[in-house]
């Protein structure tokens, strides 16, 4: 388990944007699992909104991204590195995902060529799926 200090050694991303509390598990290159624990004073709810919080769906898909920035840039030779994106296809929205909300992220590289590569991505609340995708990143 990667504590949120643990996380900023591998990926860029600071508060407050920095979208994922913990990394449950990780292998470099291959994928990662990682929670979001969503809270009624995260900032976006602000505006987000007023009276009826939601997750913004591209907070998701960029907390998404962030869990599968841990597996890219985890690989010693993308150490230091950034990952951008480079597309989001196919991004459903299943759930609206609400403060006290456990958000599971789930992210498996399924291509890699250079430094491009795309990551199946997957969104869940108690089992339950909020949005899944797929997210192509470019190492730079």
């Amino acid at each position: 388990m990667l504590n949120k200090d643990e996380i900023k050694d591998i990926i860029p991303q600071r508060e407050p944007f920095l979208m994922i509390d913990e990394v449950e598990e990780y292998t470099p290159g291959v994928g990662a699992t990682a929670y979001k624990y969503v809270n009624e004073e995260e900032w976006y709810f602000k505006g987000h909104f007023p009276g009826n919080p939601i997750m913004p769906g591209v907070l998701i898909t960029e907390s998404l991204a962030q869990t599968g920035a841990v597996a890219i840039l985890s690989m010693e030779e993308n150490k230091g590195k950034n990952a951008l994106f480079g597309g989001i296809n196919n991004m459903k929205f299943k759930k609206m995902v609400v403060p006290g909300d456990k958000l599971k992220l789930e992210v498996k590289i399924i291509k890699k060529k250079g430094p491009i590569g795309v990551g199946e991505a997957i969104a869940t609340v108690d089992g339950k799926i909020a949005a899944k995708g797929e997210l192509t990143f470019a190492i730079v």
